[in-house]
Protein backbone atom coordinates (compact mmCIF):
# COMPACT_ATOMS: atom_id res chain seq x y z
CA UNK A 1 0.00 0.00 0.00
CA UNK A 2 2.88 2.36 0.84
CA UNK A 3 4.35 1.70 -2.58
CA UNK A 4 1.07 2.40 -4.23
CA UNK A 5 0.85 5.78 -2.48
CA UNK A 6 4.39 6.87 -3.39
CA UNK A 7 4.82 9.48 -6.16
CA UNK A 8 5.72 8.01 -9.52
CA UNK A 9 9.34 8.56 -10.68
CA UNK A 10 10.25 9.42 -14.25
CA UNK A 11 12.35 6.78 -15.95
CA UNK A 12 15.63 8.18 -17.38
CA UNK A 13 17.18 6.21 -20.21
CA UNK A 14 20.95 6.92 -20.38
CA UNK A 15 22.37 7.81 -23.78
CA UNK A 16 25.86 7.03 -25.01
CA UNK A 17 28.51 9.70 -24.35
CA UNK A 18 29.14 11.61 -27.58
CA UNK A 19 32.51 11.01 -29.18
CA UNK A 20 34.58 14.13 -29.84
CA UNK A 21 35.92 14.35 -33.35
CA UNK A 22 39.15 16.38 -33.35
CA UNK A 23 39.37 19.08 -35.96
CA UNK A 24 42.85 19.24 -37.44
CA UNK A 25 44.59 22.61 -37.44
CA UNK A 26 46.56 23.27 -40.58
CA UNK A 27 50.12 24.44 -40.04
CA UNK A 28 51.25 26.90 -42.72
CA UNK A 29 54.18 25.66 -44.75
CA UNK A 30 57.31 27.76 -44.92
CA UNK A 31 58.03 29.42 -48.23
CA UNK A 32 61.75 29.53 -48.90
CA UNK A 33 63.24 32.94 -49.52
CA UNK A 34 66.74 33.22 -50.94
CA UNK A 35 67.71 36.28 -48.94
CA UNK A 36 65.78 36.09 -45.67
CA UNK A 37 64.83 32.50 -44.82
CA UNK A 38 67.05 29.94 -43.17
CA UNK A 39 68.10 27.37 -45.70
CA UNK A 40 68.33 23.88 -44.26
CA UNK A 41 68.26 25.49 -40.83
CA UNK A 42 71.31 24.35 -38.87
CA UNK A 43 71.09 22.47 -35.63
CA UNK A 44 71.37 25.14 -32.99
CA UNK A 45 74.71 25.12 -31.35
CA UNK A 46 74.85 24.29 -27.72
CA UNK A 47 73.45 27.13 -25.45
CA UNK A 48 75.89 29.65 -23.99
CA UNK A 49 76.87 28.80 -20.41
CA UNK A 50 74.85 30.60 -17.77
CA UNK A 51 77.24 33.38 -16.85
CA UNK A 52 75.04 34.29 -13.92
CA UNK A 53 77.44 32.25 -11.80
CA UNK A 54 78.01 28.72 -10.57
CA UNK A 55 75.06 26.40 -10.17
CA UNK A 56 73.45 26.73 -6.72
CA UNK A 57 74.26 24.08 -4.13
CA UNK A 58 71.75 23.11 -1.40
CA UNK A 59 72.88 24.24 2.03
CA UNK A 60 72.68 20.75 3.52
CA UNK A 61 73.50 18.71 0.44
CA UNK A 62 71.27 16.76 -1.93
CA UNK A 63 67.91 15.42 -0.88
CA UNK A 64 67.76 11.63 -0.55
CA UNK A 65 65.47 9.91 -3.07
CA UNK A 66 64.10 6.36 -2.55
CA UNK A 67 65.75 3.91 -4.90
CA UNK A 68 62.56 2.26 -6.20
CA UNK A 69 59.02 3.24 -7.10
CA UNK A 70 57.55 0.89 -4.47
CA UNK A 71 58.49 -0.19 -0.96
CA UNK A 72 59.05 1.58 2.34
CA UNK A 73 61.64 4.39 2.24
CA UNK A 74 64.70 3.71 4.35
CA UNK A 75 64.84 5.99 7.44
CA UNK A 76 67.52 8.67 7.37
CA UNK A 77 70.68 7.86 9.31
CA UNK A 78 71.48 10.78 11.67
CA UNK A 79 75.13 9.73 11.59
CA UNK A 80 75.42 9.69 7.77
CA UNK A 81 77.84 12.12 6.06
CA UNK A 82 76.40 15.43 4.91
CA UNK A 83 77.54 18.10 2.46
CA UNK A 84 76.89 21.62 3.75
CA UNK A 85 78.08 23.52 0.66
CA UNK A 86 80.18 23.13 -2.48
CA UNK A 87 80.82 26.35 -4.43
CA UNK A 88 83.30 28.84 -5.86
CA UNK A 89 83.76 32.58 -5.39
CA UNK A 90 83.58 33.71 -9.06
CA UNK A 91 80.69 34.10 -11.48
CA UNK A 92 82.68 32.82 -14.46
CA UNK A 93 86.25 31.75 -15.23
CA UNK A 94 88.38 32.94 -18.14
CA UNK A 95 89.93 29.89 -19.85
CA UNK A 96 93.56 29.60 -18.80
CA UNK A 97 92.99 31.13 -15.36
CA UNK A 98 92.59 29.00 -12.18
CA UNK A 99 89.31 28.49 -10.34
CA UNK A 100 89.10 28.01 -6.56
CA UNK A 101 86.60 25.55 -5.09
CA UNK A 102 85.24 25.73 -1.53
CA UNK A 103 83.38 23.02 0.38
CA UNK A 104 82.30 21.92 3.84
CA UNK A 105 81.00 18.55 5.04
CA UNK A 106 79.93 16.94 8.32
CA UNK A 107 80.34 13.51 9.89
CA UNK A 108 83.26 12.50 7.64
CA UNK A 109 87.03 12.72 7.83
CA UNK A 110 87.78 12.91 4.10
CA UNK A 111 86.26 13.71 0.71
CA UNK A 112 87.05 13.35 -2.99
CA UNK A 113 86.64 16.00 -5.70
CA UNK A 114 86.33 14.85 -9.30
CA UNK A 115 86.55 16.91 -12.46
CA UNK A 116 84.15 15.80 -15.18
CA UNK A 117 84.97 15.82 -18.89
CA UNK A 118 82.42 14.63 -21.45
CA UNK A 119 80.47 12.90 -18.73
CA UNK A 120 83.48 11.01 -17.32
CA UNK A 121 85.50 11.53 -14.14
CA UNK A 122 88.86 12.54 -15.57
CA UNK A 123 90.75 13.93 -12.53
CA UNK A 124 90.42 13.53 -8.77
CA UNK A 125 91.74 15.13 -5.61
CA UNK A 126 91.64 13.48 -2.16
CA UNK A 127 90.82 16.31 0.21
CA UNK A 128 89.78 16.94 3.80
CA UNK A 129 86.21 17.31 5.07
CA UNK A 130 86.32 21.08 4.39
CA UNK A 131 88.67 23.54 2.76
CA UNK A 132 89.53 25.06 -0.62
CA UNK A 133 91.24 23.84 -3.81
CA UNK A 134 92.68 25.82 -6.71
CA UNK A 135 92.21 24.06 -10.05
CA UNK A 136 94.01 25.24 -13.22
CA UNK A 137 92.09 25.59 -16.47
CA UNK A 138 93.23 25.35 -20.08
CA UNK A 139 93.07 28.12 -22.65
CA UNK A 140 91.13 25.80 -24.97
CA UNK A 141 88.42 25.01 -22.40
CA UNK A 142 84.92 26.13 -23.41
CA UNK A 143 81.40 25.89 -22.05
CA UNK A 144 81.43 24.96 -18.35
CA UNK A 145 83.67 23.27 -15.83
CA UNK A 146 82.00 20.38 -14.02
CA UNK A 147 83.09 19.12 -10.59
CA UNK A 148 81.68 16.49 -8.22
CA UNK A 149 82.23 16.42 -4.43
CA UNK A 150 81.87 12.90 -3.00
CA UNK A 151 81.79 11.86 0.69
CA UNK A 152 81.00 8.61 2.46
CA UNK A 153 81.10 5.02 1.26
CA UNK A 154 78.61 2.46 0.01
CA UNK A 155 75.01 3.14 0.87
CA UNK A 156 76.00 6.27 2.81
CA UNK A 157 77.85 7.93 -0.08
CA UNK A 158 76.46 11.30 -1.18
CA UNK A 159 77.68 13.54 -3.99
CA UNK A 160 77.14 17.12 -5.10
CA UNK A 161 77.80 18.60 -8.57
CA UNK A 162 79.13 22.10 -9.22
CA UNK A 163 79.04 23.74 -12.67
CA UNK A 164 81.25 26.79 -13.22
CA UNK A 165 80.64 28.83 -16.42
CA UNK A 166 83.61 29.64 -18.64
CA UNK A 167 83.73 33.17 -20.04
CA UNK A 168 84.36 33.67 -23.76
CA UNK A 169 87.96 34.87 -24.19
CA UNK A 170 87.30 36.00 -27.78
CA UNK A 171 84.53 38.00 -29.47
CA UNK A 172 82.57 37.32 -32.65
CA UNK A 173 82.95 39.48 -35.74
CA UNK A 174 79.17 39.99 -35.90
CA UNK A 175 76.29 41.02 -33.64
CA UNK A 176 74.18 39.50 -32.21
CA UNK A 177 76.87 36.92 -31.45
CA UNK A 178 76.50 33.17 -31.76
CA UNK A 179 75.55 31.25 -28.62
CA UNK A 180 78.85 29.34 -28.49
CA UNK A 181 82.27 30.85 -27.79
CA UNK A 182 84.61 31.35 -30.77
CA UNK A 183 87.77 29.26 -30.86
CA UNK A 184 90.02 32.22 -31.72
CA UNK A 185 89.86 35.79 -33.03
CA UNK A 186 88.19 36.32 -36.39
CA UNK A 187 90.50 35.94 -39.40
CA UNK A 188 90.25 38.57 -42.11
CA UNK A 189 90.21 37.04 -45.57
CA UNK A 190 89.27 37.52 -49.20
CA UNK A 191 86.03 35.79 -50.23
CA UNK A 192 84.31 35.13 -53.54
CA UNK A 193 80.60 34.31 -53.50
CA UNK A 194 78.10 33.52 -56.26
CA UNK A 195 74.40 32.62 -56.00
CA UNK A 196 72.96 29.74 -58.04
CA UNK A 197 69.51 28.36 -58.75
CA UNK A 198 69.68 25.98 -55.79
CA UNK A 199 72.32 27.41 -53.48
CA UNK A 200 75.62 29.27 -53.64
CA UNK A 201 79.37 28.80 -53.96
CA UNK A 202 81.84 30.50 -51.62
CA UNK A 203 85.63 30.60 -51.88
CA UNK A 204 87.62 31.44 -48.71
CA UNK A 205 91.16 32.54 -49.60
CA UNK A 206 92.66 32.11 -46.11
CA UNK A 207 91.53 28.47 -46.07
CA UNK A 208 92.07 27.98 -49.83
CA UNK A 209 88.79 26.06 -49.84
CA UNK A 210 85.45 26.28 -51.58
CA UNK A 211 82.07 25.65 -49.97
CA UNK A 212 79.05 24.54 -51.98
CA UNK A 213 75.88 25.41 -50.04
CA UNK A 214 72.74 23.66 -51.29
CA UNK A 215 69.10 24.54 -50.70
CA UNK A 216 67.64 21.55 -52.57
CA UNK A 217 66.57 19.83 -49.33
CA UNK A 218 68.90 16.84 -49.66
CA UNK A 219 71.88 15.76 -47.60
CA UNK A 220 74.60 16.84 -47.09
CA UNK A 221 73.45 20.44 -46.95
CA UNK A 222 76.95 21.70 -47.80
CA UNK A 223 80.25 20.27 -49.03
CA UNK A 224 83.80 21.64 -48.70
CA UNK A 225 86.25 21.26 -51.58
CA UNK A 226 89.99 22.04 -51.71
CA UNK A 227 90.94 24.62 -54.33
CA UNK A 228 92.60 23.04 -57.39
CA UNK A 229 92.41 26.03 -59.72
CA UNK A 230 95.73 27.26 -61.15
CA UNK A 231 95.34 30.44 -63.23
CA UNK A 232 98.63 29.70 -65.01
CA UNK A 233 97.29 26.37 -66.28
CA UNK A 234 93.49 26.40 -66.29
CA UNK A 235 91.27 28.69 -68.44
CA UNK A 236 89.05 31.26 -66.74
CA UNK A 237 85.88 29.91 -68.38
CA UNK A 238 84.60 27.48 -71.00
CA UNK A 239 84.21 29.35 -74.34
CA UNK A 240 81.86 26.73 -75.81
CA UNK A 241 79.29 27.08 -73.03
CA UNK A 242 76.63 29.74 -73.56
CA UNK A 243 74.21 29.91 -70.60
CA UNK A 244 70.54 30.74 -71.24
CA UNK A 245 69.40 34.34 -70.94
CA UNK A 246 69.37 35.52 -67.34
CA UNK A 247 72.01 33.01 -66.22
CA UNK A 248 75.79 33.21 -65.90
CA UNK A 249 78.75 30.89 -66.33
CA UNK A 250 80.93 30.71 -63.20
CA UNK A 251 84.52 31.72 -63.91
CA UNK A 252 88.01 31.23 -62.50
CA UNK A 253 88.16 29.44 -59.12
CA UNK A 254 84.38 28.97 -58.79
CA UNK A 255 83.97 28.00 -62.42
CA UNK A 256 86.77 25.43 -62.29
CA UNK A 257 85.01 23.59 -59.45
CA UNK A 258 81.54 23.94 -61.03
CA UNK A 259 82.65 22.58 -64.40
CA UNK A 260 84.72 19.75 -62.96
CA UNK A 261 82.46 18.43 -60.20
CA UNK A 262 79.24 16.72 -61.26
CA UNK A 263 77.71 16.80 -57.77
CA UNK A 264 78.21 20.53 -57.27
CA UNK A 265 77.03 21.37 -60.80
CA UNK A 266 73.89 19.21 -60.73
CA UNK A 267 72.80 20.22 -57.24
CA UNK A 268 73.51 23.95 -57.63
CA UNK A 269 72.20 24.44 -61.15
CA UNK A 270 73.12 27.59 -63.11
CA UNK A 271 74.47 30.82 -61.64
CA UNK A 272 71.79 33.52 -61.36
CA UNK A 273 74.18 36.45 -60.68
CA UNK A 274 77.83 37.25 -61.36
CA UNK A 275 80.33 36.44 -58.59
CA UNK A 276 81.11 38.95 -55.82
CA UNK A 277 84.67 39.37 -54.53
CA UNK A 278 85.02 41.11 -51.17
CA UNK A 279 86.97 41.26 -47.90
CA UNK A 280 85.35 39.56 -44.94
CA UNK A 281 85.93 37.30 -41.96
CA UNK A 282 85.94 33.63 -41.04
CA UNK A 283 85.58 32.22 -37.51
CA UNK A 284 84.83 28.85 -35.90
CA UNK A 285 83.30 27.47 -32.71
CA UNK A 286 84.11 23.91 -31.59
CA UNK A 287 81.74 22.08 -29.24
CA UNK A 288 82.64 19.61 -26.49
CA UNK A 289 82.54 16.71 -28.97
CA UNK A 290 85.17 18.37 -31.15
CA UNK A 291 82.72 19.29 -33.95
CA UNK A 292 83.29 22.77 -35.44
CA UNK A 293 80.72 25.22 -36.78
CA UNK A 294 82.05 27.62 -39.43
CA UNK A 295 80.97 31.27 -39.77
CA UNK A 296 81.67 33.21 -42.99
CA UNK A 297 80.97 36.75 -44.11
CA UNK A 298 78.47 36.96 -46.98
CA UNK A 299 78.54 39.45 -49.84
CA UNK A 300 75.25 41.09 -48.76
CA UNK A 301 76.42 41.78 -45.19
CA UNK A 302 74.87 38.65 -43.65
CA UNK A 303 76.79 35.79 -42.01
CA UNK A 304 76.74 32.20 -43.29
CA UNK A 305 76.61 29.55 -40.57
CA UNK A 306 77.79 26.07 -41.58
CA UNK A 307 76.90 23.37 -39.06
CA UNK A 308 79.35 20.49 -38.46
CA UNK A 309 79.78 17.70 -41.01
CA UNK A 310 77.55 19.27 -43.67
CA UNK A 311 74.44 18.76 -41.53
CA UNK A 312 72.91 22.17 -42.33
CA UNK A 313 73.62 25.80 -43.11
CA UNK A 314 71.81 29.04 -42.46
CA UNK A 315 71.89 32.82 -42.73
CA UNK A 316 72.41 35.12 -39.73
CA UNK A 317 71.24 38.70 -40.12
CA UNK A 318 73.49 41.01 -38.09
CA UNK A 319 71.67 43.88 -36.45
Amino acid sequence: MLVGCAPSAAIIVPTARPTLTPTPTLTPSLTPDFETALLNSPTPPPPRPDTGGPSPTPLFGPTATPGGATGTPRPLDPNAPRIEFFTTNVLAVVPGEPVTLFWSTRRTTSAVIYQMERGLRSRLWNVGPDGSLQVPTRARDRGTLEFVLSVGDGAQRIEQTLSVPLACPEVWFFQPPAEACPDRPAMETRLIEQPFERGRLVYVASLNSLYALFNDGTSPAWIAFPNRYDPAVHPEFEPSFNPPAGFYQPVRVLGFLWRGNDTARSRLGLAIQPEFSFDGFVQTATDERGAATLYLSSANGAVLQLAPEGAAWGIIRPR
